[in-house]
């Protein structure tokens, strides 16, 4: 009887071994596409992607390591889905085509070209419909409807075939249009409604307790500023609101689960569990990300983190993908944020246009500033103007040899290595003193002043080359200035305390110890 109990334990302990051997190793890149769906599991239902206020945003920006977001990313997992025998119906909620009501005329080339590459990748991704807000008309309705894309208008409802359902996109500028659109939705036989409502978060929340309201999900489609969807948000009411975070950087996915017979659709309740397990690794992922971006980190160190992140977000896709369970008494609903990680895929025809666009307004940009460009004006009656980094160099040789070390003297280099370096959303961080007077305002007149130089932090230089004192040039330049590039979205982990350091040294910051170099030993 022993035997046959210890016999019972060591296979216990080795199916639980081969359970363990099947996950990812630790510090192991797991690859994106394990993470779709499992076609046999898929219960009766449809899928629901939805992206919303992306901005003009094609990919992610910035100098970060593991930044979210990209079309291409996005276009995979709305392609993987489609590989699950389920209807899957990919909505946009508008605001995506461009990033600002207003353009200059050198930014338009750049900006119509984007807003082309945008619509050709939704078409990729196999748009069912889409919404419409200020920042799909920047250059005009006539432009926004060339595009071909299909649209639902500000009030109106689209019908659309989910399987043995019919689903109802409707689309409003405020709550009580969206009220009224909602019910147009219900008698056109709609079973389940989704609003897509032309407002930020709070007022689609006001929306959503109106008296008559006959949507099952809200979504907010504007933010109310540039850095104010830096996260998903979900308010859970009787009618959900959501706000996808912006710049396209997560999609929405929605699961719908169908019952036997037709009738109200009802969130699912078994949801939380998912939403712990997933906001836990978040946690875990945003502190390996913060570790990752610290300055000067060993790389066999950054390798093995950046591998253990790997390996959370793979799990985190798994827990997002995975089909819900069937509700068989009642039709239900579930509602997951999909971050676009770096470690996932990209759809190769959607990137493929992308790659396109970066190579056409490069030389879009150039053209335009050959023939129209314009030199910065003059700094006014006293004002210092921009020298180079070179002026600096005959007096400040240690600095300049701290500088030459440093992420920043090669800040032109990478927007080369990417192709980026006439892309108008790049340079400005990765030149000195772009569009400032004195400066460089012509993508055709970089020459000296490539690169994060010294005026890029201590100001405009002319002054203090012609009459040298601490009195002529900003001596300790503060965070203010680090910010206008290191900002929340370029540079979500900068920390002003932490990365100082990386750029001072003796000569540049930090008194010379005697015996260093530039200072005789002592005697």
């Amino acid at each position: 009887m022993r035997a046959f109990v210890l016999a019972v334990l060591v296979g216990a302990l080795l199916s639980g071994c081969r359970r363990q051997e099947s996950r990812p190793q630790e510090g192991a890149s797991p690859t994106p596409q394990a993470t779709s769906p499992t076609p046999a599991a898929s219960p009766p239902g449809a899928v629901l992607f939805i992206s919303a206020d992306t901005r003009g945003y094609l990919g992610p920006c910035g100098c970060s390591e593991n930044m979210r977001g990209g079309i291409g990313r996005a276009a995979f997992q709305v392609q993987e889905a489609r590989k699950g025998g389920q209807p899957v119906l990919y909505v946009d909620g508008g605001n995506s085509l461009f990033g600002e009501t207003h353009l200059k005329p050198d930014q338009v080339p750049q900006e119509e070209r984007k807003a082309k590459a945008l619509a050709d990748a939704f078409r990729t991704m196999g748009l069912a419909v889409r919404a419409t807000g200020e920042l799909d008309d920047t250059r005009g309705a006539d432009f926004r409807r060339s595009l071909g894309l299909p649209e639902v208008a500000s009030g109106g409802v689209k019908l659309l075939d989910a399987g043995a359902r019919k689903v109802a996109v409707v689309a409003a500028a405020s709550g009580e249009a969206l009220v009224q659109a909602s019910q147009q939705a219900r008698a056109q036989g709609a079973d389940f409604v989704v609003g897509l409502l032309d407002q930020p978060l709070e007022a689609a929340q006001a929306a959503a307790a109106l008296p008559g309201l006959a949507a099952n999900l809200v979504v907010a489609t504007h933010s109310a500023g540039e850095f104010t969807a830096e996260e998903n948000r979900l308010v859970r009411s009787d009618v959900p609101v959501v706000a996808v975070q912006s710049k396209g950087r997560s999609l929405l996915r929605v699961d719908l689960t169908y019952a036997a017979q037709k009738g109200p659709f009802a969130l699912q309740r078994s949801q939380g569990d998912v939403d712990r397990e997933v906001a836990a690794l978040e946690q875990r992922i945003a502190l390996l990300d913060k570790d990752i971006n610290l300055p000067g980190v060993d790389p066999k160190l950054k390798a093995l983190k950046q591998g253990k992140r790997d390996e959370l977000s793979a799990r985190k896709q798994d827990f997002l993908t995975a089909p819900p369970a069937p509700a068989t008494d009642v039709n239900g609903f579930a509602l997951r944020f999909l971050p676009l990680e770096s470690n996932l895929a990209s759809a190769k025809d959607t990137q493929a246009l992308v790659t396109a666009y970066d190579v056409d307004v490069g030389k879009l940009n150039l053209a335009w500033a050959k023939e129209h460009g314009q030199d910065c004006p003059l700094p006014a009656k006293g004002q210092a103007g921009f020298v180079g980094s070179a002026a600096c160099a005959d007096c400040h040789a240690e600095a300049t040899t701290v500088w030459e070390g440093s992420k920043h003297h090669h800040a032109w280099e990478t927007l080369e290595a990417v192709g980026k370096q006439h892309h108008l959303n790049c340079i400005g961080c990765h030149v000195t003193g772009w569009q400032q007077p004195g400066g460089v305002c012509r993508l055709d007149k970089v020459a000296g002043r490539e690169d994060v130089g010294c005026e890029s932090c201590h100001g405009p230089g002319s002054k203090h080359v012609d009459a040298p004192s601490p009195e002529t040039i900003v001596g300790k330049p503060g965070q203010a200035v680090c910010v206008t590039c290191h900002n929340p979205e370029n540079s979500p982990h900068f920390d002003f305390a932490t990365y100082l350091p990386r750029i001072l040294a003796p000569g540049h910051g930090r008194p010379v110890k005697s015996g260093q170099a530039g200072e005789p030993p002592a005697k």
